[in-house]
């Protein structure tokens, strides 16, 4: 019985263990080649062209540095910030723009891995 309940509890560690690998927000390599959906959140910030008020390098200009601003801020709070905007700061709504929309969690994750520091570069490369 002690077999059991130990292979049991192995199993169920395994269970968690692939839940949250497969929760992982970015994967990084050398500090700039990126998983393909995280990849998407970069061309994303580069179609929408965010570097015009955040800098090309998400260190601020006219809008905050988002590196700065992604310690705190909630994803909800970035979603709710992205899709309706802050008009009194001058942050435009991207609520119309399928490509952010659609690619709302890649976007996300992408600013999020360079805030953490993870993403050691704003121009990233899709990992091998």
């Amino acid at each position: 019985m002690k077999l059991t309940i130990s292979a049991l509890f192995l199993a169920l560690a395994c269970v968690a263990t692939a839940q949250a690998q497969s929760s992982k927000l970015y994967t990084v390599v050398d500090g700039y080649k990126v998983d393909a959906e995280t990849m998407k959140g970069f061309r994303t910030w580069r179609a929408a062209a965010c570097d015009r008020c955040h800098g090309a390098n998400q260190e601020g200009m006219v809008g905050p540095s988002l590196i700065e601003s992604l310690k705190v801020l909630s994803k909800d709070d970035f979603v709710k910030v992205v899709r309706d905007g802050r008009l009194e700061k001058g942050m435009q709504s991207f609520g119309n723009s399928k490509q952010v929309m659609d690619n709302m969690d890649q976007l996300y994750a992408y600013l999020k891995g360079r805030s953490d520091g993870a993403i050691t570069r704003a121009k990233v490369e899709p990992a091998p």
